[in-house]
Parts: C-alpha cells; sequence; structure tokens
C-alpha cells in the first residue's frame, strides 16, 4: 500500500467504516513479595465485640446506678428532698400585726404603737468554712453591739450558738434609726470586702418589720394601761385583760434568699396581719392627770407607803380616774420599782375603816331600826365581847343623834346603831352581812382587771368575839378602792349599784365601734334611804363638828365621810400603822361624780383620814366638777342636828 510522506494511509474513496480504538488496559500492580520465616504462623487481628459488649455493659451500669439515683430523689424522696431544699432556700418571716391603740373617753391616746424592727442575723454565713475568715462573728459583734446597746460578748453568743442556723434575733424592737446606722455599717462592711481589706462580716444582718409600744403620757394611767413585754404580748393591765383584741393576728411572709439576702425576683408568700382593734376606755385623761398629781404629792409629803384615788361618774358607772402612787413609765420599765408595776388600786386589800360606816348606817335606816335623829348615846367606854371599845379620843358621854354618829365616826355610836339591826346579835349580824354583799363587798367589781381581788368578807357565822362588833365600824373586813368608791356611787345614784367599767368599746380594723355591754344595774337601798345618807354625809363636811370639813368646795354641797382605819402590815400580817381615807360625792343635791382617795401608812404628819385625804379629794373633785361642767348647787345644806339636848 502507497504511503503518504507523512507516514499516514492514503484516504480511500468512498463511504469507509471508521474504526474505533480498543482502550489501553491498566497494568497490573505488581505483589509485594511475601516473605516467609522458617516457623512462623499467620497473624490474625482480634475481634471488637467482646471489647464492646464489656464497655457496653459497664455504661449500662453506670446509667442504672443515675436512673435508680433519679427515681429516689424524684419519686420515693422528692417530698423530703423538696422540703431539705425549701428550708435552705426560703426564710419564713412572721408579719407582726399592728397593736390596737388604746385612748380615754374623748378619743386621745394613752398607748399607742409606732414602726419598730427586730435585728436578725444568719450565724451560717459566719463561720469559718463560708466566710473565709476567723472571728468573723466577734467582729460583727464589736461592730453592732454599740448600736444596739448590748455588750458585744451576749452577741457573740447568739451568733455562734448554732452555727448552722439560718436565723437569731439579735435585738427586738428597735427604732428606725437603730436600723438606719446598721444600714451604713452594712454599707462600709461591704465596701471594705470589695477592696479586698477584710471579710463582709455584716453581710447576713438584716431586719424585720415589727411594732413598738409607746405611751406618750409617760406614766399617766400606767396602773390602768400596763405594759407590754419584749415578746409584744400584754404583761398587765388593760394591755394584757384584752391582749388577743389588742394584738390582732399575725401574718407571714416566706421570700427566697441566697447568701443572707433577700432574691429580687424569687418567689414571695404573703397573707397579711389583721391589725388590733382600739380600746376606748372610760377615763378622762385630764381628770387622770389632776388625781395622780394629788395623791402622789400627798404620798410624798405623808411619807407614805402608797396611795390611790378613784373618780366615778355614779350616774353610769364608768371610772374618770385610777390613780395610784407611787407609779412607774411604761416606756422605761428596766428603771421601774417592781413593787409598783400593777394596780393597786384594784390589787390591795385593806381594812377601809370609817368610810364603811355609812353601809352600815344604810342598813339601819333601810330596816327602820333609826332615822336620822334618832338619839343615841355614846358613852366614852363600850366593853363588849373580849374587849373595850373606845373612839378615837377621849370624850365625855356624848348625846348624838344618828346624824351626830356618822358626823362625828362615832365608833362607839356605830356598834349600838347596828346592834339594832336583829333581836340578837346573830341576826343583827345577817342582816348587815346582807347589805354588805349587795354594796359589792367580797365579790370582785366586775372590771375583770388582771389581779383584782374581791376583798374579804366572812360569813356571818365566823363573826366570832370581837369582830362581829368592829365590822360595823370597817375593820374586821377588807376591800378594794374601786369597791370603796363605788359604795357611795351607790348611795349617790339612788340606792342603785351600777356595776363599776372602765372600757367603753372598741373600734375594729373597719372602723366600726362596737360599745361595751350595759352594766349590770342591783336595787341596794330604797331611794329615800340614799336621800337620808346623802343628807347625814353632808353633815359631815359642812358641821363645823364634822370630820370632814377640810374637803368643802365653794358653792357645791358636798357629801363625804372620813376614814382613819388600823392597817394590817402585809409583810408580818399584824397590825402597824393607819390606813387614812375620805369618800365622797358632789353635788349631793345633784349627784355626778364621786371620788375616793386612800393613803396606806403615813409616817410623817397627821395620819387622820380628815386632814391628809380630805385636801386631796377637794383637790380632785374641784377639778371633774369643772372639767364636766357641773353647774354648782342652787341650794343650801339641810344641816341635820348633830346632838340633842339631854335634859
Amino acid at each position: 500500500m502507497p504511503q503518504n510522506p507523512g507516514g499516514r494511509p492514503p484516504r480511500q474513496s468512498g463511504p469507509a467504516r471508521r474504526r474505533v480504538p480498543e482502550p489501553a488496559r491498566p497494568q497490573a500492580r505488581p505483589r509485594p513479595a511475601r516473605l516467609k520465616a522458617a516457623g512462623d504462623r499467620p497473624l490474625k487481628l482480634g475481634s471488637p465485640r467482646p471489647r464492646l459488649r464489656l464497655v457496653g455493659f459497664g455504661l449500662t451500669l453506670v446509667l442504672l446506678v443515675f436512673t435508680v439515683r433519679l427515681l429516689q430523689v424524684q419519686a420515693f424522696d422528692a417530698s423530703a428532698y423538696a422540703a431539705r431544699a425549701n428550708v435552705n432556700r426560703y426564710i419564713p418571716v412572721t408579719l407582726a400585726a399592728e397593736r390596737g391603740t388604746i385612748t380615754d373617753r374623748s378619743g386621745i391616746d394613752l398607748a399607742t404603737t409606732v414602726d419598730a424592727y427586730d435585728i436578725t442575723a444568719a450565724p451560717d454565713l459566719l463561720t469559718p468554712e463560708r466566710i473565709k475568715a476567723e472571728g468573723a462573728a466577734r467582729q460583727a459583734a464589736a461592730l453592732l453591739a454599740p448600736v444596739l446597746g448590748e455588750r458585744p460578748s451576749v452577741l457573740e453568743q447568739k451568733l455562734t450558738a448554732n452555727p448552722k442556723s439560718k436565723y437569731v434575733v439579735l435585738a427586738r424592737r428597735q427604732t428606725p434609726k437603730v436600723w438606719n446606722r446598721i444600714k451604713e455599717l452594712k454599707k462600709a462592711s461591704a465596701a471594705r470586702a470589695q477592696r479586698k481589706e477584710g471579710a463582709d462580716v455584716l453581710a447576713g444582718v438584716n431586719r424585720e418589720p415589727h411594732s413598738k409600744r409607746v405611751y406618750p403620757n409617760g406614766g399617766l394611767a400606767a396602773g390602768i394601761l400596763g405594759f407590754v413585754n419584749a415578746e409584744g404580748r400584754g404583761g398587765g393591765g388593760i394591755e394584757a385583760q384584752y391582749d388577743r383584741v389588742l394584738a390582732g393576728q399575725d401574718g407571714k411572709l416566706v421570700y427566697a434568699q441566697s447568701g443572707g439576702r433577700q432574691v429580687p425576683t424569687g418567689d414571695v408568700k404573703e397573707q397579711p396581719a389583721v391589725p388590733g382593734s382600739d380600746i376606748e376606755l372610760t377615763i378622762d385623761r385630764d381628770i387622770q392627770w389632776a388625781a395622780q398629781s394629788a395623791i402622789t404629792r400627798q404620798v410624798q409629803e405623808s411619807g407614805a407607803d402608797r396611795g390611790y384615788a378613784v373618780v366615778q361618774d355614779n350616774r353610769t358607772g364608768e371610772i374618770l380616774a385610777m390613780a395610784n402612787a407611787p407609779g412607774y413609765d411604761p416606756n422605761d420599765l428596766a428603771h421601774a420599782d417592781s413593787a409598783a408595776l400593777g394596780n393597786a388600786a384594784l390589787q390591795d386589800a385593806y381594812e377601809p375603816g370609817s368610810v364603811s360606816k355609812v353601809m352600815t348606817m344604810a342598813a339601819v335606816l333601810e330596816e327602820g331600826a333609826a332615822g336620822p335623829g334618832t338619839h343615841v348615846e355614846v358613852p366614852n367606854r363600850l366593853p363588849r365581847a373580849d374587849r373595850s371599845f373606845a373612839d378615837d379620843v377621849d370624850h365625855p358621854t356624848w348625846h348624838l343623834t344618828l346624824n351626830g354618829v356618822l358626823a362625828k365616826s362615832s365608833n362607839i355610836g356605830t356598834i349600838l346603831a347596828a346592834e339594832q339591826l336583829g333581836k340578837d346579835q346573830g341576826r343583827a349580824n345577817q342582816v348587815l352581812y346582807s347589805y354588805l354583799r349587795k354594796f359589792g363587798i367580797g365579790e370582785p367589781t366586775g372590771l375583770g382587771f388582771p389581779g383584782e381581788t374581791p376583798g374579804i368578807l366572812a360569813q356571818p357565822a365566823k363573826w366570832q368575839g370581837s369582830r362581829q362588833y368592829t365590822i360595823p365600824f370597817g375593820q374586821g373586813l377588807s376591800l378594794n378602792a374601786v369597791q370603796a368608791a363605788s359604795v357611795y356611787s351607790t348611795i349617790a345614784n339612788g340606792g342603785e349599784r351600777i356595776r363599776p367599767t372602765l372600757v367603753r368599746g372598741t373600734k375594729g380594723p373597719d372602723g366600726r365601734f362596737t360599745p361595751a355591754p350595759v352594766p349590770e344595774r342591783t336595787r341596794v337601798i330604797g331611794e329615800r334611804t340614799a336621800r337620808e345618807l346623802a343628807t347625814m354625809l353632808e353633815s359631815v363636811v359642812d358641821d363645823r363638828e364634822g370630820t370632814g370639813t377640810k374637803a368643802k368646795i365653794p358653792g357645791y354641797r358636798v357629801a363625804g365621810k372620813t376614814g382613819t382605819s388600823n392597817r394590817v402590815d402585809p409583810r408580818t400580817g399584824r397590825y402597824h400603822g393607819y390606813t387614812a381615807s375620805f369618800a365622797g360625792f358632789a353635788p349631793a343635791d345633784q349627784p355626778r361624780v364621786t371620788v375616793y382617795c386612800a393613803i396606806q401608812n403615813p409616817t410623817k404628819g397627821s395620819y387622820f383620814g380628815g386632814q391628809i385625804c380630805g385636801p386631796v379629794y377637794k383637790q380632785v373633785m374641784e377639778f371633774a366638777l369643772k372639767t364636766l361642767q357641773v353647774p354648782p348647787s342652787g341650794t343650801q345644806p339641810p344641816r341635820l342636828p348633830v346632838s340633842y339636848d339631854d335634859q
């Protein structure tokens, strides 16, 4: 075949079949030579399955342990762990209810409440493990002691007594000023900690809102009001008697905490507190002040152990004043005399002496045994039972009317009059006893006051020997000052006894006023007898022979009675010293106010009731009449005869 010069075959004419070149075959990869040594066995790779099974089994055990623990925590012990977590996380705080206010009859505050704080701390935040410092509790105590007015050792003991505790009260009922000073200390402590100059030892110190009882008038009416103790409960007087009414119902706050601080976004559950109710007393603050000032001054001048003055509205039975001396300031109990913390006007039982003679005269008049003008021959001595009775002064035989027996306060004349109450002494004793009981002797006054004494009045069967002759003139029985005032209010009220009252009503949180129950009324003697007694009592004050002339009040007719009795010393149980007293009401023609005064064991000057209690009666009665705007008497006293001519 001819060839072209280029080495390519010549083209053939006509259609020709194209030849497709065959693909090149890859060259075979040369196999490496396998070296065999003499005695070698072929190597085989280990199977991974056993290893995987072992790992899987281990993971299964681990997961099983976690699953069991998870079931235990979330299912079986879930409540216990939740409770434990809540204890650590949530802090319960008592929201103290605002204590009700005690006011006088005009709405003037006598006891009120102001904001205060309990200072608390979290001791567990001061342990070396938490605060990374030694002596943190001691440092905190040293910082807080001057502010809280407490010894550092006392505060340190509170902070270390239970190191795991998250709550301890360092001081109760501190003023906002104290808390503001503590806040400044906390800021300074936190700033030092940030500067790496020490630990923040006050981080767990906090405060809880509370209230503090305040008595705006100091010691005025302290015996009536009482006080509130460190736990916020009434510790005496009205505060104790009406504690539930005044206290209200505490609420509760539960908040989340961390590091001793409240979590701002944490859960808060609050049950609001219900405020206490206000109590309105029958006391008039101004009359109370006058009575307290007068009795305090006289007790001091007489060098006496104590004294009381009671003022009562005889038309309603309301106590307008009840003063004790010496007293105390409920704002400063730390410096108060423990013997003065009560209300002696209700808690002291003593023999009243001659002021009690009015009850004997009431029985004699009501039973018709004698009248104001009945003649009574009074010897210098009267032998009865195992002794010979005398009056307070030696005298020749007096020829007195029954009115004169009361005016001159004759013990002998009173015994003779009381003997007319029965055909024999036993019957006379029973009749007198019945009247004493109706006047309220030997039974509670009805005030329900804490520690009140009902007095002592034995059954007539026990009036043995001379006792049956001393009881008619006020020795051998005992009463309290309010009972004595109530006797004279009964006569002033026309013979009807009204149980004394000290509370006018309460005002609840809703502002609704609830009046106190209407006091019980009991007819003791008739109106005629009461009028005759009132006229006879005027002779005690108005007649120149009377023993109560120092109680005269210009422009007013005054009815009253003096008393000077032997006093039983409460420490020895024996007679020692005297009880001086004066009781009466005014105006005698239109009675409105009763005043009673008693002074125990005067040691300076006179010990006669007319001399040291008559002036107190006058001062207090004058003030009360002016305060209540009682008009002067429009008539003159009748001046019944005191004596008669035996010729």
